[in-house]
């Protein structure tokens, strides 16, 4: 009589464990579901503003006027930023593995989001509150964020543009080639 008594304990346990796991299989299911339409929407543009492939291909620089004399000298230059276009080739080999080095260590392995990265910083950065540990943005998101800057944000705002940095890098790395140095 204990035996059988046992046994179904046993039986309700695993009829409960069994429908804990389905409810959660479900639950993680709802999730995945969520996260694709909410990217999904976000990458069309639905969920707020997101730049064209025009836009992304061809985006407005910051370049500092210059002020010419008549004999073609450069006097001076107007403007905010001073900046000026260079090509990829002319930049020295040591300059792009140097920022590779420092900023995005496996640029050449991802495709705008760099999840390990991404688990580094939260396990570091979040969890720990180790600051210096650095951050999770390749290049091509911090490209995406200069593009089209964020305002002062609450840090569900920063989130939000976060994420969609994440679509904008994605596009940057299947409309334009990476190049080696």
């Amino acid at each position: 009589m204990a035996q059988n008594k046992s046994s179904n304990k046993k039986k309700d346990i695993n009829k409960d464990s069994e429908h804990y796991v389905k409810m959660m299989w479900k639950i993680f299911g709802g999730f995945l579901i969520f996260l694709t339409l909410f990217f999904f929407f976000l990458s069309i543009g639905w969920l707020g503003f997101m730049p064209s492939f025009e836009e992304l291909e061809n985006p407005n620089s910051n370049q500092a006027s210059e002020v010419i004399s008549e004999d073609g000298e450069v006097l001076g230059y107007i403007g905010l930023q001073n900046r000026s276009n260079v090509q990829f080739q002319e930049l020295p080999k040591c300059v792009v593995n140097a920022l590779l080095a420092t900023e995005d260590i496996r640029f050449y392995d991802h495709s705008g989001v760099d999840f390990k990265s991404l688990f580094r910083v939260l396990g570091k950065t979040v969890l720990t509150g180790d600051k210096g540990s650095g951050g999770g943005s390749t290049l091509t998101q911090q490209l995406a964020k200069n593009l089209f800057p964020r305002e002062q944000k609450s840090k569900i705002g920063i989130i939000y543009s976060k994420l969609k940095e994440w679509v904008v890098a994605i596009k940057l790395e299947r409309t334009i080639q990476k190049m080696k140095s």
